[in-house]
């Protein structure tokens, strides 16, 4: 079982993305987070995590554990090392600037005819 794309890393090699290399004195492989997509073009959704030595391996734990009873038609795996993150000391700064645009916000919108809310 293959991921669906290759990307070309610096290197000129290609493959599927890597997770972080391996931390001396830790016993575990790395963790990756594991997106499932749900029958009928649902959006992926957050399944839980893996531990896998490369992206092939985690594609196919996260199979075995979050997909083997044909729950999902697409499997996402991504390092948890590369993912980044806000953090709750970021809420005021990082998300003011879209409080001082009242014209996002859903009561400047009139919902159509035969639209249900």
């Amino acid at each position: 079982m293959g991921a669906s794309s290759a990307a070309v890393n610096e290197a000129g090699s290609t493959g599927g993305p890597q997770a972080s290399a391996h931390i001396p004195g830790d016993s575990q492989w790395p963790l990756w987070e594991v997106f499932l997509q749900a029958p009928g073009g649902a959006p992926h959704e957050h399944a839980g995590s893996v531990h896998a030595v490369d992206a092939e391996s985690a594609l196919q734990n996260a199979r075995d554990l979050y997909a083997r009873r044909g729950e999902a038609v697409s499997i996402w795996v991504v390092p948890s090392s590369v993912i980044t993150a806000s953090t709750p000391e970021d809420m005021g700064p990082f998300f003011d600037p879209g409080n001082d645009k009242p014209y996002r916000h859903p009561q400047f919108y009139k919902v159509p005819r035969g639209v249900r809310v």
